[in-house]
């Protein structure tokens, strides 16, 4: 993969194996980045969504465990800039295993910051979640709409964000926190709305398995939530500052799911699936992004519509669909 060089850092990058992060990866290279990617440790040593990535050559696989000090620490060593993406991100499984998301989400965020600050690193980007707003008490949701910790994750990722904000203003550290709105794409996993929809369909199903639909969400396309990622870095502005990514703009899942239809042009009938369904306390019932301040401070700016994205991870995963169970609900 050609580099721009448009930056020159040396990032660590937890939860390089994931969704957003083994996308991020691949942009960082792609702009000049030298990149240790930062994968959990395993027996079978495998490493995620980069086991075949254009870059895997490109970027130092390191395997650990965020919940662990030493590693962290030591993984960060040469670095000056650290993404923070590794965490437990699955809304429903956190209602089963509330203390895993405490454990893993604020004693992870406390390991890089702690471990940041040893190292005088000058640049630390913590991913939060718009989530945390819980459900949207004005729109479009800026970054000082108040934080409701409506499911255990989004209770885990506020605390880490104050977490991080408490060595922003305690020891001055210099720490951004990144709070995407709803991300897709491909690599997503089977939990979020937009593959299951998708890889039932392309399994032959026309009977969709689905929860709610009603509520609204703000859906960015992966590789544009990645650049946001890159651009909040390398802002001289937004040290000890929340700055949301989305699209200031929202579709309900009902209308999501019939788009999709359309794309595959296929007919669909929905079953509501209740194990798919939030306890009704918890739902986040509308989320709609005011992205001003990522746009005045950085020169970010979205290249996927909906459409466009949309496609794009349907051609993916109609390809990839082997990764995939859609006859089994995944908490």
């Amino acid at each position: 993969m050609a580099k721009k060089n448009k930056y020159n850092m040396k990032v660590l990058i937890t939860g390089a194996g994931g969704f957003i992060g083994s996308h991020l990866t691949e942009l960082c290279v792609e702009s000049g980045c030298k990149v240790k990617a930062f994968v959990h440790y395993n027996s079978k040593n495998q490493w995620g969504w980069l086991e075949h990535s254009p870059v895997l050559n490109e970027i130092e696989i390191i395997c650990g465990d965020i919940r662990d000090y030493d590693s962290v620490y030591d993984a960060l060593d040469g670095c000056d800039t650290v993404f923070h993406l590794a965490a437990l991100i699955g809304i429903p499984y956190s209602y089963v295993s509330p203390q895993a998301y405490l454990k893993t989400n604020i004693e992870g965020t406390y390991n890089i910051l702690q471990a940041a600050r040893q190292r005088e690193l000058g640049n630390i980007l913590i991913t939060s979640t718009s989530e945390t707003y819980g459900t949207a008490q004005y729109v479009p949701i800026d970054e000082k709409h108040p934080m409701v910790g409506q499911s255990p994750y989004s209770a885990s990722k506020i605390s880490a964000d104050q977490l991080a904000l408490s060595y922003y203003h305690s020891f001055d550290l210099p720490v951004k926190i990144v709070r995407p709105f709803n991300t897709y794409g491909p690599r997503q996993s089977a939990r979020a709305i937009i593959p299951t929809v998708i890889t039932q369909i392309l399994s032959g199903k026309t009977n969709l398995h689905l929860g709610n639909l009603n509520p609204t969400r703000d859906l960015t396309f992966v590789k544009d939530t990645a650049s946001g990622f890159l651009e909040i870095s390398n802002s001289q502005n937004l040290n000890g500052e929340i700055t949301n990514i989305g699209m200031n703009d929202e579709i309900s899942i009902n209308h999501l799911v019939t788009l999709i239809a359309n794309l595959l042009k296929t007919e669909i009938s929905i079953v509501t699936q209740d194990t798919r369904v939030r306890p009704e306390k918890s739902e986040v019932e509308r989320l709609l992004c005011d992205n001003k301040k990522l746009k005045s401070n950085t020169s970010w700016k979205p290249k996927y519509t909906l459409d466009e994205g949309l496609n794009e991870t349907i051609e993916w995963l109609s390809q990839n669909l082997n990764y995939y169970k859609p006859n089994i609900y995944n908490v």
